[in-house]
């Protein structure tokens, strides 16, 4: 339960933050304890200012699932199918390309590409994907594969992680996604992850994407069973893979989803679902401020407006948020964030209309966060323009 923090306490933690001091593991569980949301919002907003002044980055890109059957039955996952379930689906590599090629419109920059664990598909099947993409869609970068996948492909190629990712890197891979990190203290895990990638091999496969030259995003699905001390030790841990390796771009905190869409079948294959609500705004834009305050070596914060909804998202470049990702499509994993409508897909001109009613600057990027288009902010000479918070 949130309380009003000591004010010795809070003025501490303001001074650290002003002079750009790292935050501790207590420190965190302090801040998520505080109810001053406009305090912490502040906090961080001053960092992200610091990081990334008044700009929002986002991209022009699709998501393409090739597959949703998988071995395994993670407790909070909707996606999944067992082979054989009515609409467990399979593409062959020609239908993945011409599935992509028909996504090209508006200048695409970023395919993101996740499948679940298949039993049956062949490693081959994953690099030669990657290859045919690529040849169809050459301005275009691949994004693919969770730490997850990577360590399933070890397991049905005989090959080691290194061999792997060279082989998907000569393919024509870019980045890894930042998906099979959940939460990572075994006592959380435990209850939520149905398959045998943990913080020890998902380290490890990011580690050597980051050897590689890859630059990765990492995750964290907070707002299930996890408490505020998991949050934390999630964000440290990555924190100190990235004093390591300095290879994260970018974190992502993702909201836990309840079956919105997925129960049309019959099924609730969401098995926390029961007991569990998901993470108010509130909670939300806390997590963020927290995350952005914690995880001093990462440049970039994403809202991913499909699991948060819009106007939470919006708020979230207010609370150390600096990133709206893309323009999505059809995002199988989760979608409704909020149960009131959130869309499908938003247009370049979508993000641009939000990012500047939110009172930002907006910066199109690829992948690598490599600045494409620069668009003109907020019109200063229209009274009702909102602007960013000052710091």
């Amino acid at each position: 339960m949130a309380a009003s923090m000591d004010v010795g306490l809070k003025r501490e933690l303001e001074a650290k933050v002003h002079a750009g001091e790292r935050l501790t593991r207590e420190d965190g569980i302090a801040l998520y304890e505080s109810d001053d949301l406009a305090w912490l919002g502040g906090l961080a907003h001053e960092v992200r200012t610091r990081k990334n002044g008044d700009v929002v980055h986002f991209n022009v890109n699709r998501h393409l699932n090739m597959t949703n059957v998988c071995t395994a039955s993670c407790a909070y996952c909707s996606f999944q199918r067992k082979p054989g379930e009515k609409d467990a689906y399979t593409m062959r590599i020609e239908e993945a390309v011409r599935l992509a090629k028909a996504m090209e419109n508006d200048n695409l920059t970023e395919l993101h590409i996740v499948n679940g664990l298949h039993p049956n598909l062949p490693w081959r099947y994953y690099p030669r994907s990657l290859s045919e993409l690529k040849k169809a869609l050459p301005n275009v970068s691949l994004k693919a594969f969770t730490a997850t996948e990577i360590h399933h492909f070890e397991t049905i190629s005989g090959l080691s992680a290194s061999e792997i990712l060279d082989e998907l890197i000569d393919a024509g891979l870019e980045s890894l996604t930042g998906g099979g990190a959940e939460i990572f203290d075994w006592e959380v895990r435990q209850h939520i992850v149905d398959h045998r990638t943990h913080w020890e091999d998902w380290s490890r496969i990011h580690r050597l994407a980051h050897e590689k030259g890859l630059k990765t995003p990492s995750t964290m699905l907070y707002g299930h069973i996890e408490e505020p001390r998991h949050r934390v030790d999630h964000v440290l841990r990555l924190r100190e893979l990235q004093d390591e390796t300095g290879g994260f771009q970018v974190f992502i905190p993702l909201r836990y989803q309840h079956d919105f869409v997925d129960m049309q079948d019959g099924k609730v294959r969401n098995k926390l679902q029961a007991r569990t609500t998901m993470a108010t705004g509130a909670e939300a834009l806390k997590t963020f401020a927290v995350s952005r305050l914690l995880f001093d070596n990462v440049p970039h914060v994403k809202c991913f407006w499909v699991m948060h909804g819009l106007q939470t998202t919006q708020l979230a470049l207010q609370h150390g948020a600096d990133d709206m990702d893309g323009s999505v499509v059809e995002y199988k994993i989760t979608h409704d964030a909020d149960n009131y409508g959130t869309p499908n897909k938003l247009t370049r001109e979508d993000l641009l209309e939000l990012i500047r009613d939110a009172g930002f600057r907006p910066v199109e990027r690829n992948t690598r966060y490599e600045a494409i288009r620069e668009y003109p902010g907020p019109d200063p000479d229209r009274r009702e323009s909102p602007q960013p918070m000052r710091v």
